[in-house]
């Protein structure tokens, strides 16, 4: 079994000689094998996660190739280059892509016991085929001075009428709210979830246009008075150093949806990893999955992208935990991500585009 890193300081470590090769998306294209190596595909676009690199070569002398682009581009490289592929791991945001890649074929099961002792159930997919690594909470963005929090309740109730023309909300393209529409799929059922999505569509500002950050600075402009957003966008403008972005985030409050008694929690959202289908280099894949579980890679998730961390016990990021805590939907992630392409199509036939 790894050895799990345990108290590495992040500072320390983020000062280690790079080791990790970044390469542009034309390159790395050879399959041989190699003890030292591992391919990792990935769509987080963050210069901390260098510091989780060098941290895994330190530890096992595995040097880590990295091909970053988006999320889509990476798993339409992984099936145009098929059996040929260099890549060990996929890397990548929000169940809805990882059960894409998976419905692909694009990754291969995974057994062991340091991830599944350590990623809880709900944030990895039943048989092994990829894991959550961090997550993040949707949840409801309000004008302080409009708004009083006890107004808000469940993502249900953001259908009701004393919300119309007043909710702020990104299209439904969006794979962040497919997810979220996905898990009320599965609560509540196509037929109920129909006519919650019109609900939604009826009671919206404006038409759904930019992403989280802009439906945060719409909202503090006055263009509407909720909005459904991902945490991670309000911390960063919260820790933003540009003072007019903090200021944005000073006039917006957070609120947890579904808290109550018998209520389900909030909906969070995964970052996640499995395991390529064809990997010349599966044991390092596993060994690279098995660190990201790993309390440095999982203090780094939290300290430096803004993320929740799926191990228990980690320390969250003070302006992060400085929202409150809050019971999560155990939903099983590969649940809500199969459901994509329903809610997309829901969205879609109640006029929420």
């Amino acid at each position: 079994m790894k050895r799990i890193v345990r108290g590495l300081p992040f500072v320390a470590m983020a000062v280690l000689l790079a080791a990790a090769v970044w390469l542009p998306m034309p390159t790395l294209s050879a399959r041989a094998q190699s003890a030292g190596e591992v391919n990792l595909y990935s769509a987080r676009h963050y210069d901390t996660d260098q510091a989780l690199y060098d941290g895994f070569t330190a530890e096992t002398g595995i040097t880590v190739n990295v091909v970053q682009a988006g999320e889509d581009q990476l798993i339409e490289r992984l099936k145009g280059e098929g059996a040929n592929s260099p890549a060990d791991i996929l890397l990548t945001v929000d169940a809805g892509r990882l059960y894409r890649a998976q419905e692909a074929g694009l990754f291969q099961p995974v057994r062991s016991d340091v991830l599944e002792a350590r990623v809880p159930a709900n944030l990895r997919e039943p048989e092994g085929h990829w894991f959550g690594f961090a997550t993040r909470a949707r949840v409801i963005a309000y004008a302080r001075d409009r708004v009083d929090p006890s107004s808000l309740s469940t993502y249900e109730a953001l259908a009701d009428p004393i919300w119309k023309g007043r909710l702020l909300v990104r299209s439904s393209s969006s794979v962040y709210n497919q997810s979220l529409v996905g898990s009320l799929i599965e609560a509540n059922g196509a037929e109920a979830t129909t006519q919650w999505a019109r609900g939604i569509a009826d009671n919206l500002a404006r038409n759904p246009q930019g992403g989280d950050t802009d439906q945060l600075k719409a909202l503090a402009a006055g263009e509407g008075d909720i909005a459904i957003t991902n945490t991670y966008y309000y911390v960063r403008l919260a820790k933003s150093d540009n003072p007019e972005e903090r200021a944005i985030a000073e006039q917006i409050g957070i609120f947890f949806p579904s808290q109550g008694v018998g209520e389900r929690g909030t909906h969070v959202n995964v970052s996640g990893a499995g395991v390529a289908v064809n990997a010349p280099n599966r044991d390092n894949a596993v060994k690279f999955l098995e660190y990201l579980a790993g309390d440095f890679a999982q203090q780094s998730f939290a300290s430096a992208s803004n993320e929740y961390p799926v191990v228990e016990g980690v320390a969250i990021d003070p302006t992060l935990a400085g929202l409150g805590a809050f019971r999560t939907d155990v939903l099983n992630a590969r649940t809500f991500g199969a459901n994509n392409q329903r809610a997309l199509l829901i969205m879609n036939a109640a006029g929420w585009r």
